[in-house]
């Protein structure tokens, strides 16, 4: 009974094949007319290059370095994190020094001089994404990749990398908006101290004297003691014989 069974749905998923086989063309859709089964038009594949399929927002394959505004005002402060926690130790960076060996800064970051990445042993495992302390690199979803050359054309260096974050904001719009709300409040939160601090730090200025008052009398240094808070006293006569 068994044997039965198995050989009943092979022979269904092989009506199947043929079905969508006959789908395919136009002879095959008018033979399914006849026999009055429904179909569609067959294609169940993508014409591509022709046609691109349109993938998710979650699609990943590779990632880029964003930048905001102009390229030179990077997100990444060559931190070398994501060099670490890369598992094929697919990235190189080398952060920008001037000629004392300090690390130079553009618009209060540090940068880096070197940024490559070999694409071509690169896992797209998100990795170096989710240990960004700074959300300064995100995958794409440019996948037209293809090269006969592994060692010169998937070695994206620096240039080839950079990306704008409007660019991270049409490709994949919900996640772009989770980060620029991320990334503001760390800005606000940083400011916060920033403008508390001046404020603090400023002399406190002597109260304003009352219309019509005098001017105050210059500090002694001396500590006023208490003051009497009963009636003046009347002034005592001497004794008799005194």
């Amino acid at each position: 009974m068994a044997r039965r069974l198995v050989g009943f749905h092979v022979l269904r998923g092989m009506g199947v094949t043929l079905k969508t086989f006959c789908e395919t063309y136009p002879w095959g859709r008018a033979v399914l007319r006849v026999l009055r089964i429904p179909s569609t038009n067959g294609l169940v594949t993508i014409e591509y290059p022709e046609v691109k399929q349109q993938h998710s927002e979650r699609f990943r394959y590779f990632p880029f370095l964003v930048y905001d505004g102009t390229p030179d005002d990077l997100r990444c402060v060559a931190c070398k994190i994501c060099e670490q926690e890369c598992p094929p130790q697919c990235i190189h960076i080398v952060m920008e020094k001037d000629a004392q060996g300090r690390p130079v800064k553009v618009h209060g970051r540090t940068l880096p001089a070197q940024f490559d990445i070999d694409m071509s042993i690169c896992m797209s495992c998100r990795i170096c994404v989710d240990v960004c302390p700074f959300d300064a690199i995100e995958m794409d979803n440019a996948y037209e990749l293809s090269a006969s050359d592994r060692f010169e054309h998937m070695l994206f260096d620096k240039q080839r990398l950079l990306k704008s974050n409007e660019y991270f904001q049409q490709i994949k719009p919900t996640e772009a908006s989770e980060v620029d709300q991320r990334l503001a409040a760390k800005q606000k939160k940083t400011a916060a101290p920033a403008q508390a601090q001046p404020a603090s730090a400023a002399p406190s200025s002597p109260p304003a004297a009352p219309p019509g008052a005098g001017p105050a009398a210059p500090p002694t240094g001396r500590t006023p003691g208490p003051q009497p808070t009963g009636p003046p006293r009347a002034p005592q006569s001497p004794p008799p014989g005194a």
